[in-house]
């Protein structure tokens, strides 16, 4: 069965009683190249453990298996237990888990699931849960590389630079985080149903240490939201709102002490700057 085949995924689908799910955001591959291309740029080998996210029919699960040491698929949509059990359920490597990646320990089921491995992430996700998806995978300081399929829109704000129109508080995050790059464009009439939107394979190399010195991460997340919350206004108006026990002189007393004119934008500030800015906040707060 080719799971990239329109034919064979409709007769598979129908076999089974299988509806697309609006609410899911459940679009299916039928074009072979593209988890060839996902599953290749990952870097994957017999050396490697793979958490895929959202198999649907399998057609990536598949390029995963016949690379990877050990896959584990994580599937929020019990209805497809029995069609994933036909494609890809005789894989030897594959371990298939119904329920909510976000509901999972994800370091101890990597502890479990790799031993030995290099445990790395793979998903084509669903537009609707990009950033919670992303946030946790990043957030456990599991994997050593994450590669993902997203809309186009979400990958190339992910990648922005400091003063550009697609930087916001979830690039700060996500380049703290790791390194990104995008790696291609898959357009829409790469999926069934076809969405109105053409997505984007991006590679997020985790980092080993954050790219520059955060002495509370706590706070400097907090800066950072403070500061795209208002994005038209000044980093001084976002930072009133964002700490309201402190005044708007100190503000500009602590952009001041950071190099920082007063009418500077949050939105110009690279990561050293929102660190700087968080370190010399700290000792005004209670």
């Amino acid at each position: 069965m080719d799971l990239c085949n329109i034919r064979d995924v409709r007769a598979l689908l129908e076999r089974h009683g299988f509806h697309f799910s609006k609410a899911r955001g459940q679009n299916f591959l039928v074009r072979s190249w593209v988890p060839e291309a996902i599953a290749e740029a990952a870097g994957i080998d017999e050396h490697t453990g793979v958490l895929e996210v959202g198999p649907g029919v399998g057609p990536l699960t598949e390029q995963l298996c016949r690379r990877a040491g050990r896959v584990v698929a994580v599937e929020v949509d019990e209805r497809l237990r029995p069609v994933l059990a036909e494609t890809v359920g005789a894989f030897p490597n594959l371990t298939l888990r119904f329920g909510d990646v976000l509901q999972e320990d994800l370091p101890a089921l990597v502890q479990a699931s790799f031993p030995g491995l290099r445990p790395v992430a793979c998903a084509n996700l669903p537009y609707y849960i990009t950033t919670p998806v992303l946030t946790a995978l990043l957030e456990g300081h599991t994997f050593a590389a994450v590669t993902v399929m997203v809309q186009k829109e979400v990958a190339q704000r992910i990648c922005a630079a400091a003063g550009t129109a697609e930087y916001g508080a979830f690039s700060v995050f996500c380049q703290y985080h790791a390194s990104p790059r995008l790696l291609f464009d898959v357009p829409p009439d790469c999926f069934v149903p076809r969405p109105k939107v053409t997505s984007a394979v991006l590679q997020l190399e985790t980092r080993p240490a954050p790219p520059c010195p955060v002495r509370d991460e706590a706070l400097f997340f907090r800066v950072v939201r403070a500061s795209f919350a208002q994005r038209r206004k000044t980093l001084v108006n976002g930072l009133a709102a964002g700490f309201p026990t402190v005044s708007k002189a100190q503000l500009a007393d602590v952009l001041a002490a950071c190099g920082l004119p007063p009418t500077v934008r949050g939105e110009t500030l690279d990561l050293a700057g929102f660190a700087a800015v968080a370190d010399a906040l700290a000792p005004l707060l209670p």
